[in-house]
């Protein structure tokens, strides 16, 4: 340990507020002479108090319409399948780039003509996109949205 290194904490006790004159802060206690801050309780006053004038929270009108906290999920185009065949999960889907992630919701929708057989397993497709499916020889199935693993703490 070096000089330089050393931690120095003042031993300092914490002020007694109002406890008269010789302590420095007696009398008013550091609250100033009057108002609404130098009153008992005046801590207890709500978030935004303004002083009895109406509050900005108030004032401002409110946002119109709805935002859903839910994640959209991401769309797929049967005519981007034909470069795919086998078993089409979202981890082959995520490695094609066709969606960002394995981990998020997917849905198929038709657009084009499906050329090649496919296995689809995703979470959603549309009436029309799993006829096309069909068409073409494959066959849909909807699973469950994967969850990412954890990661295990080191011990």
């Amino acid at each position: 340990m070096k000089y330089n290194e050393l931690s120095v904490v003042k031993n300092a006790r914490p002020s007694r507020k109002g406890r008269g004159i010789s302590a420095g802060r007696g009398k008013t206690a550091g609250r100033g002479t009057k108002g609404q801050k130098a009153r008992t309780g005046h801590s207890k006053m709500p978030i935004g108090f303004m002083g009895g004038q109406r509050a900005i929270m108030q004032a401002v009108p409110k946002l119109k319409g709805f935002k859903s906290l839910h994640a959209k999920a991401e769309v797929v185009y049967t005519d981007r399948l034909n470069d795919l065949s086998g078993k089409v999960d979202n981890f082959v889907l995520a490695e094609a780039s066709l969606i960002s992630s394995p981990f998020v919701k997917v849905k198929v929708i038709s657009r084009g003509e499906l050329k090649s057989k496919i296995e689809l397993e995703t979470q959603f497709a549309s009436k029309t996109a799993i006829d096309a499916i069909k068409k073409a020889g494959g066959s849909f199935k909807k699973i469950a949205i994967l969850k990412k693993p954890e990661k295990k703490a080191e011990e």
